[in-house]
């Protein structure tokens, strides 16, 4: 994770509003969010609709109103008063990384059902098994009948994704749940975490403790 990108969230945040900040991999998400929680802010949520193409994964940080993170915050403003401005950045603990990875991993498994997912792997086949039968076929009877075969093929591998799904989400889980985390169900119906202390909030998003 590049420290052009976590400088650039630090300048977002003088903010005091919610921020929304994109990274390539669930890694580079949670150093993001363990970077903002060293000023003040907390992991909200994960949600997709990032990078140009609005494809990519972004996480929402947000203002945290406990009192101790009020202290680390200024305490580290006044020790690192350029984080913001090309200075030099608090070193960040693997285990705060890792467990924020692991909510950000578990956002996401939870981000769809699984009537959404097929639905999305169903369209999301179309174009590469369009391509295929266009380059395959010699008409356009045998490009459809090309078309439809490759797009039924690419469907069988639906069940393994879903079973990865699936798999992925209760080992995050389990982790959460050792740390001393909260399951509990948003308004939109997704499952989320709230972290220990933390209070369920009032439009889906947890606050901390």
């Amino acid at each position: 994770m590049s420290g052009r990108r976590m400088r650039k969230m630090l300048r977002r945040m003088e903010s005091g509003e919610p921020v929304r900040v994109t990274g390539p991999t669930t890694t580079g998400l949670a150093r993001l969010a363990a970077m903002a929680e060293q000023f003040g802010y907390a992991y909200a949520e994960t949600r997709q609709g990032g990078g140009p193409q609005g494809n990519q994964y972004m996480i929402v940080i947000v203002p945290d109103p406990d009192p101790g993170a009020r202290a680390r915050a200024a305490r580290n403003r006044a020790r690192y008063p350029r984080a913001a401005d090309g200075g030099e950045l608090p070193r960040l603990e693997p285990e705060a990384v890792e467990l924020l990875k692991a909510r950000v991993t578990f956002d996401i498994t939870t981000m769809y059902t699984n009537g959404q997912l097929i639905l999305l792997a169903g369209v999301g086949a179309v174009p590469p098994a369009l391509a295929l039968g266009l380059a395959i076929g010699a008409d356009v009877t045998a490009v459809t009948v090309l078309t439809c075969v490759l797009w039924a093929a690419m469907m069988t591998l639906v069940p393994l994704g879903l079973a990865v799904n699936r798999r992925y989400r209760a080992r995050y889980a389990a982790i959460l749940r050792n740390a001393g985390f909260t399951p509990f169900t948003d308004e939109g119906g997704r499952l989320r975490h709230l972290p220990p202390g933390g209070r369920r909030p009032e439009h889906g998003t947890p606050t901390a403790g």
